[in-house]
């Protein structure tokens, strides 16, 4: 494989870079972060505070269809949320027999693995965009209007299967399309990279979604979605790669913790600091979460994505500052991984822009590390997280434990008496759907 011009030189100036083509576990810190009051406004101008208000909103208004169609969020009231579970064996487990790797504060597990319906982070933002989508439809048309009980979308089935939803996906964000866009009546089309796995290819098509399948790459599912889309007037394109409706669908997100956390009267601030770890493919879901937490909790928050060491799209998106352009296949890389979830090749050109100066940084993890986490948590908290959704667990392992952090540390305040105040949370991104036998292969999975 190639390795490009740019990523040779971009290795020769960062030893971050040069541990990312020799396929190492590292940590890439963000230089270009900014205090959040100075980059606020911009950020503004992209996505607003009542963009995101606009989306909660409207996930409100839905709520009481999606609780009288889906039983599972009767707790819920009809909002698609998650658990935010405190691990405190798993905490402890991540750092047996190494005293270097403590896991500092407390150790939160934020359950986005067991979402309603989709059973992964991806039903914040794909169910979102296709109930804004519905909506717009139906409103469009005269059957909908704003003040409207909106359980009446339950007969509008007919309506909707006159129109096409598609997307192009690894696995998880398909699954949360088209489920939702099923059920509300839509003809759907699912095109998946060769990377999507055949169990969810096969609960998409027991839904009645048509799936296309592709050889290539993600990247590839995604241009070929997006064509065949534009061929068709009635049809809709659901874009993870530029899509402001999915990056709202997940900010809205940020509130949602904040009222766990104050529920169990935990505070963020100064001296009491919140660290996440999010796993990240094209960036998506990562990119709108962390958005959502800045807007919240400014500088008080630290947010860090973790790829696999064959595919951080995003590490060398932000390192090179090529965005989209950036491949990590540039960079010597297969883009193979066992994080079905995570293989994309190329970021996001949306998402590396706008969090360009909101993220800390980015944790690379061997794929063989997903699987003994995997069991890790099985064994501590008897809680199920498919292999790509435990990439999370490198960040509070290495927090204390490698170089590359301690200057971000000490230039940020985190001393270990601050740390010892924190709030960390692995962000669990899917699970909830894996079939028994799938599962079964998942525990027996030891990679060398």
């Amino acid at each position: 494989m190639e390795i490009k011009e740019y990523a040779k030189k971009l290795a020769e100036k960062s030893g971050v870079v040069q541990d990312v083509m020799d396929k190492k576990e590292t940590v890439w810190i963000n230089e270009r972060l900014l205090p959040f009051e100075l980059i606020d406004g911009l950020c503004q101008l992209v996505v607003s505070d009542e963009d995101i208000k606009d989306a909660e909103d409207r996930l409100e208004r839905f709520a009481p269809y999606i609780r009288m169609c889906f039983p599972e969020t009767e707790e819920t009231g009809g909002l698609i949320e998650s658990p935010l579970r405190e691990i405190e064996k798993m905490r402890k487990a991540l750092a047996k027999g190494e005293p270097e790797s403590e896991i500092p504060g407390r150790l939160f597990l934020k359950m986005d693995s067991h979402l309603a319906i989709a059973g992964s982070v991806k039903a914040r933002g794909g169910i979102y965009e296709v109930l804004k989508h519905a909506e717009t439809l139906a409103m469009k048309e005269g059957k909908l209007s704003v003040n409207d009980d909106y359980r009446k979308l339950a007969d509008l089935k007919d309506f909707f299967g006159e129109y096409t939803m598609q997307v192009g996906s690894t696995g998880n964000l398909g699954l949360s399309i088209g489920i939702m866009s099923a059920f509300l009546g839509f003809k759907v089309k699912v095109h998946m990279s060769s990377d999507a796995k055949q169990w969810k290819k096969d609960m998409l098509r027991s839904k009645g979604v048509e799936v296309i399948e592709y050889e290539d790459d993600y990247s590839k599912a995604v241009a070929e979605g997006r064509k065949n889309s534009s061929l068709d007037p009635k049809s809709y394109f659901v874009d993870d790669e530029y899509s402001v409706d999915l990056f709202l669908g997940y900010a809205v997100s940020a509130k949602r913790v904040d009222k766990q956390l104050k529920e169990m009267d935990i505070k963020v601030d100064k001296d009491n600091p919140l660290i996440v770890y999010i796993p990240a493919g094209v960036g998506g879901a990562p990119g709108g979460v962390a958005y959502g937490l800045k807007r919240l909790y400014g500088d008080n928050v630290h947010i860090f994505f973790t790829e696999p060491v064959m595919c951080p799209s995003l590490l060398v998106g932000y390192a090179s500052q090529k965005y989209e352009l950036a491949n990590v296949k540039d960079f010597g890389l297969s883009g193979q991984t066992h994080a079905d979830g995570l293989a994309c090749a190329s970021p996001s050109g949306f998402v590396t822009r706008i969090d360009n100066n909101i993220v800390s940084g980015d944790f690379t993890c061997e794929d063989r590390r997903l699987y003994d986490y995997m069991r890790m948590l099985v064994r501590t908290e008897n809680i199920r997280v498919e292999p790509s959704g435990c990439a999370s667990f490198i960040g509070p392992k290495m927090l204390l434990n490698h170089e590359n952090l301690r200057k971000y540390l000490e230039e940020k305040g985190l001393t270990k008496e601050v740390l010892k105040r924190s709030v960390q949370i692995c962000w669990a991104t899917g699970g909830g759907l894996v079939p028994e036998e799938i599962w079964k292969e998942y525990l027996a999975t030891e990679l060398f």
